[in-house]
């Protein structure tokens, strides 16, 4: 339907913006001085954090385990989204003009909805995961196996790829008559939509269905699967219950501080007034940042891991210059 309906306005549409202006965060200089220093922070925190988690389990047997594979998977896309956005809003926050090329407006936004929709579905995946081997413990190394993780990892890549087509097709269809300030710090479609001068409504259902209720489903489905998980745990033994219990509360931790503020900005129309642009910081920055503390500090096996790998790695470095 949004493919369609894109195909019937391509060619209708006259576009006269060729850069949109970012309004930014917040229009106190002073202040844009202030986080850029602590964005900037809190980018190496994430380059750091996801690459010694990326390092960990391509290094050591952990790789093997489909739990630590999806993980592997999660943080490169964390270190990937984070480095669409933060990078710019860094050098923007430095800058009294927040410029940007419509045709780069349009590449940020396409790989930015891409690299979200992937993490979505790697966090699903490890949600199928935990389930099976918690609720179907003797089939785990049948359904979990190296080709079943395979198939969820290309299936989160082609679905992400056909959401983030199908609505970059969409708002390269709108008209940008003017003006072109977008009231952001990235682009972003429901911004974007307050720029198009033609009615919007019919957009504004498609953006929802396309972006909000796909997040509320899935994230439902997953608050239900985690719940399941919880109440068969009952049947386990103590320690093994206390093992599933950290790994599940972990998962659960970064499944709401990823999804909450998506549905927050995603299922309000584009005219509605929200703090999308502040809400957005949540899953562009914090949650990108977090994800290697929640998943390295309460995770003992990763822990072993780390301290392994960096021995390892140490005591190589002082044999090759010895």
């Amino acid at each position: 339907l949004l493919c369609l309906w894109t195909h019937l306005n391509l060619m209708e549409n006259q576009n006269n913006v060729t850069e949109f202006v970012f309004m930014g965060l917040w229009e106190n200089r002073q202040l844009e001085l202030l986080f850029l220093v602590l964005f900037l922070l809190c980018y190496l925190a994430v380059l750091m954090g996801n690459f010694i988690i990326l390092l960990t389990i391509t290094c050591s047997h952990l790789i093997e385990q489909p739990m630590y594979y999806f993980l592997c998977h999660l943080s490169l896309m964390d270190l990937c989204y984070t480095s669409t956005v933060v990078p710019r809003l860094i050098r923007d926050l430095g800058t009294a003009r927040k410029n940007i090329s419509y045709n780069n407006c349009m590449t940020q936004l396409f790989t930015a909805h891409l690299l979200a929709a992937v993490e979505i579905f790697i966090l699903v995946s490890m949600a199928v995961d935990r389930y099976v081997a918690i609720v179907k413990p003797l089939h785990y190394m049948v359904i979990m196996n190296r080709r079943g993780c395979n198939v969820l990892v290309f299936v989160a890549w082609g679905v992400g790829f056909w959401h983030s087509v199908a609505l970059l097709l969409m708002v390269l269809s709108l008209p940008f008559c003017g003006p072109n300030q977008i009231d952001h710090y990235i682009c972003d479609v429901k911004p974007l939509l307050k720029l198009v001068c033609k009615d919007i409504h019919v957009v504004s259902i498609l953006v929802i269905a396309n972006s909000g209720m796909v997040v509320v489903v899935i994230f439902l489905v997953l608050v239900a699967s985690y719940t399941v998980i919880l109440y068969n745990l009952r049947t386990h033994s103590s320690v093994g219950r206390r093992k599933a219990l950290s790994t599940c509360s972990s998962h659960i931790m970064v499944v709401v501080l990823f999804f909450v503020p998506c549905i927050y900005t995603y299922v309000l129309p584009a005219g509605s007034e929200n703090k999308d642009k502040e809400n957005s910081v949540f899953y562009t920055v914090i949650a990108p940042m977090l994800n290697p503390l929640i998943y390295t500090l309460r995770n003992m096996e990763m822990k072993i891991a780390m301290g392994k790998v960096w021995s390892k790695m140490v005591h190589s470095e002082f044999k090759s210059i010895g």
